[in-house]
């Protein structure tokens, strides 16, 4: 016969005991879950490509730290290097708005020169009367979509930034709402308007964090980078340029060895399951053990014996599995709706990818086939006689 032709045995077999088999089921989509959800945050960490738009963007910062400005006199020599289209003041003002102790107020505040912000960023769709109503309004701003639906923001309404890093109050005009696909909740206001109101502020005027770069040709990436920082290599304020996609991952190493972190954590619920069910799946084989002494007299070899019980045991496994990856995708939906900026970005478009749900459908069936594997050989050498007489 078939192997095939003993999966309706498997499958009634492995459900002989309901209670057993559901809470094993429920204990492996629980560590699935969690399996999924660590692997999907380190896909897209360190394995996500960047998009065509992305690639295209280079960030030029202090080399020191991002706590440390650069001259605003960088940007017309950033812009006279060969392949860059253009290059934007972006600077980070933080600032509180309505209460910081709601998570759902925190989102990205930047300072940035209005009539660039479409070359440097054309992904972000807004429509031209409003993009013409932000560059002509000196305190004027432009809203994500996310962020104006969730605070009911539309054009013409006012919204007050406290400075927390920035000793000032801005007050702006919302004059449009943007569509991005990368960053879909931030707030943009004139750079002009911050700068102006520092204006008798010792040591904030003219502070620049960072320059986004829009360059001609994303190949060109490396060597753009490298001829702006060598123009600066013997300057007081020497720069570091990068890809926006290497710069935002940068932002990991204040937490330290990310891949390290989450490659333990997923190591150690990897063990920790199959720990359970090699128990789970032992006492199943323990109990069956006289039916197995059955099977052998009804001309079932040991081979076929071996592979009807690893086979209940790697069902159960995968079945966990598919739920376990069901219910990554669910918190993932529900993590949508944190802020970017509390999480990197990295849950605000995430799904489980192709090779993640592959590889955790395959530690799932790897739980069931060593969790089972010794107990099931040890049950299936049994002599007839000595299975038949066994009692527990």
């Amino acid at each position: 016969m078939k192997v095939t032709n003993y999966l309706p045995l498997i499958a009634k077999n492995g459900f002989r005991n309901r209670r057993r088999s559901l809470l094993t089921i429920l204990s492996i989509a629980a560590s699935l879950c969690l399996l999924g959800l660590l692997l999907t945050i380190y896909h897209a960490f360190f394995f996500t490509d960047a998009t065509p738009d992305q690639a295209l963007r280079l960030v030029t910062r202090n080399r020191i730290s991002l706590v440390n400005p650069l001259p605003m006199s960088y940007q017309q020599q950033i812009k006279q290097v060969p392949g860059v289209k253009e290059a934007m003041i972006m600077q980070w003002f933080q600032g509180v708005y309505k209460d910081s102790r709601d998570p759902a107020n925190f989102f990205a505040r930047f300072g940035v020169e209005a009539e660039k912000f479409g070359v440097v960023y054309p992904e972000n769709k807004l429509p031209e009367s409003e993009m013409q109503a932000f560059i002509n309004d000196r305190t004027g701003c432009i809203v994500g979509r996310k962020t104006a639906t969730h605070h009911n923001l539309k054009p013409g309404d006012r919204v007050t930034i406290v400075g927390d890093i920035f000793p000032i109050t801005l007050e702006l005009t919302v004059r449009g709402v943007y569509d991005g696909t990368i960053d879909n909740e931030s707030l943009f206001f004139h750079y002009k308007y911050m700068n102006e109101s520092l204006a008798t502020t010792a040591g904030f005027r003219d502070v620049v964090g960072t320059y986004f770069i829009r360059i001609e040709r994303a190949e060109d990436a490396n060597a753009i980078s490298k001829a702006i920082d060598d123009k600066f290599r013997n300057s007081p304020a020497q720069t570091k340029t990068e890809t926006e996609q290497a710069f935002g991952t940068s932002f990991l190493a204040f937490l330290g060895n990310v891949k390290l972190m989450l490659l333990s954590i997923c190591a150690a619920v990897t063990f920790t399951i199959l720990l359970v069910s090699g128990n789970t799946m032992a006492m199943a084989v323990r109990e069956r053990v006289r039916e197995v002494g059955l099977l052998k007299t009804l001309g079932f070899t040991s081979g076929i014996v071996l592979w009807l019980m690893v086979g209940e045991a790697v069902v159960i496994s995968l079945i966990g599995g598919v739920i376990g990856l069901a219910l990554t995708g669910g918190l993932l939906l529900l993590l949508h709706q944190l802020p970017s900026a509390m999480t990197f970005g990295v849950f605000s478009q995430a799904t489980v990818p192709p090779s993640v749900a592959i590889i955790c459908l395959l530690v799932a069936a790897m739980i069931g086939l060593i969790s089972s594997i010794i107990p099931a050989l040890g049950a299936s050498r049994r002599p007839i006689t000595e299975a038949l007489k066994f009692t527990d």
